[in-house]
């Protein structure tokens, strides 16, 4: 494991490097996780592990305002994170051991993964977002996030939901996103993985995601909540048999 900073224009991006055992050159996984979240999480480790152990290089990355990366999580947006992910898009297109690549990604970072997914379509092998928020615009413009209204025209200048604290601008660059011009963009294949019982993201964004792509598998977890609390082990499994039909 190799663990180190990714600079994007002085945002320092912190990043693991986890290599598969025996091999010089290899695919690699970009891994990012969710909003609040880190790339220690249990769900992120063992998908990382998972692609692992299929010969895949993966490098996790914690996004601005997030772990140990710059920034502070009240002041993130996704326009910030995309041009984080931009820039480890870049990143790892410097490394020679590289042959493929792919993205993953949870909850927002589900989210992210497919803007980058369809901002970079010839970049990517195949992408697999787990969970993937991308109600969050749809939400940010009918006025209700983190659980809490607000008029969608005359934004707040902070959302709070306990300990949480969120600039009205990320309701600001959320509105202006529609996810859907870029998941049409993307022709490759797609993984989608998610609980029936998700607290979190509306089952329903998943399967409308897996028609909106033009190849895109949809597995459902059964009883599975948004961090796969109950059946991690089924993610994992889906994961590899995914990557494994497309050596």
């Amino acid at each position: 494991m190799k663990e180190f900073y990714i600079n994007d224009d002085g945002i320092r991006l912190h990043a693991k490097l986890d290599m598969p055992e025996g091999v010089e050159k290899c695919p690699l996984c970009i891994v990012i996780h969710g909003f609040t979240g880190h790339m220690e999480e249990r769900h992120i480790i063992a998908v990382s592990e998972a692609m692992n152990e299929c010969g895949i290089a993966t490098l996790r990355v914690e996004m601005y305002g997030h772990g140990q990366s710059d920034g502070e999580f009240r002041n993130h947006t996704l326009y910030k994170w995309v041009t984080n992910g931009l820039a480890v898009i870049d990143y790892a297109k410097t490394l020679d051991f590289v042959t493929d690549l792919y993205i993953m990604g949870h909850s927002q970072g589900g989210l992210l993964t497919m803007l980058l997914a369809g901002m970079c379509a010839d970049d990517f092998k195949a992408v697999i977002p787990l969970a993937p928020a991308w109600m969050i615009p749809d939400g940010a413009r009918a006025g209700e996030l983190l659980g809490m209204p607000y008029d969608p025209k005359h934004l707040p200048e902070e959302l709070a939901a306990g300990e949480l604290r969120l600039s009205g601008n990320y309701i600001r660059v959320a509105q202006t996103i529609h996810p859907e011009d870029e998941i049409v963009r993307y022709d490759g294949p797609v993984l989608i993985v998610q609980g029936d019982a998700d607290e979190a993201v509306p089952l329903s964004y998943a399967k409308k995601a897996a028609e909106l792509y033009k190849n895109a598998k949809l597995v459902v977890i059964p009883g599975d909540t948004h961090c796969y609390d109950r059946h991690l082990e089924m993610v994992t499994e889906a994961v590899k048999e995914f990557v494994q039909t497309l050596e």
